[in-house]
């Protein structure tokens, strides 16, 4: 910078203090006070909200929570049933098993409540009939499709079986086999609404046949987690078909804790009969 432009910077800069009196500077230099305060809460604020905190109390808060959490889970759920949670979330990634559980319905009947599944696309609901025995208002939700009201159109205590109507259409449907066929140990699929959960699939093994006491005819005993709310759910075989219902859970003396179902073959039977007359 030439001595002529230094001249002229200092005759601009006089010339722009010049056209301020002391009132309207002293004016200027408060507002830049507090424009200097405003920025000093702010640059406290910021401090305050980038302070680390305290990892101590972090652990303590989630060591809380688990002990909390570990305290109530044996007062609602066993250990088993823990795990059938998380086989039911590996099996609901597997396409077949989504078909499946879009059939299987919650079926609330009074203060009963447990599971059924589809077996027509007019909506043709199986389920047990100890989960509907006695009541007239009766309740059926798709996971899709929603609630409907339905009727029990056959029923068949003898085998504890019942058939309701909900009067939808083209809803989604498990076929039936044509009968019970399996090999000991077939691996099988089983969809319900077990304790206070809905559409829960899981797994498990065909042993084979079981006399009962109370039944004139055997019935299906199978190695699965069943639990209350699974009355109604189908036995679903490898090929996508229903061979049976479970109904029940029964502790065996060789086999220990296992779960019941009615062959689908007695359904078809007394549904043949029921034509017949």
């Amino acid at each position: 910078m030439n001595e002529q432009d230094r001249e002229n910077k200092d005759v601009i800069d006089e010339d722009l203090y010049e056209e301020i009196d002391e009132e309207e500077l002293y004016e200027l230099v408060q507002e830049e006070k507090r424009k200097a305060y405003e920025q000093e809460r702010i640059d406290k604020e910021e401090q305050k909200v980038k302070r680390p905190f305290p990892k101590w109390i972090f652990w303590l808060i989630a060591m809380m929570m688990i002990l909390n959490i570990v305290a109530v889970l044996p007062n609602t759920f066993s250990i088993p049933a823990i795990d059938f949670l998380i086989t039911s979330a590996k099996l609901s990634t597997d396409e077949k098993v989504k078909t499946y559980k879009e059939s299987v319905v919650v079926v609330e009947a009074g203060e009963s409540k447990g599971t059924g599944f589809a077996f027509t696309s007019e909506g043709h609901i199986l389920t047990n009939h100890h989960v509907i025995e006695g009541e007239k208002r009766i309740s059926v939700g798709f996971p899709e499709d929603g609630l409907f009201g339905a009727e029990v159109t056959a029923s068949y205590p003898e085998v504890d079986l019942a058939v309701l109507d909900v009067g939808g259409d083209e809803l989604p449907y498990i076929e039936l086999a044509e009968r019970t066929t399996f090999e000991d140990g077939e691996h099988v699929y089983f969809i319900g609404n077990p304790l206070k959960f809905t559409g829960i699939a899981n797994q498990g093994n065909v042993i084979g046949y079981k006399a009962l006491s109370d039944w004139n005819r055997e019935v299906l005993m199978l190695d699965a987690p069943i639990y209350r709310g699974n009355s109604g759910s189908p036995v679903i075989n490898n090929e996508g078909k229903v061979i049976g219902v479970v109904f029940a859970t029964l502790h065996d003396n060789v086999e220990g804790r296992v779960g019941l179902a009615v062959p689908i073959d007695y359904y078809h039977e007394r549904a043949e009969e029921g034509n017949q007359h």
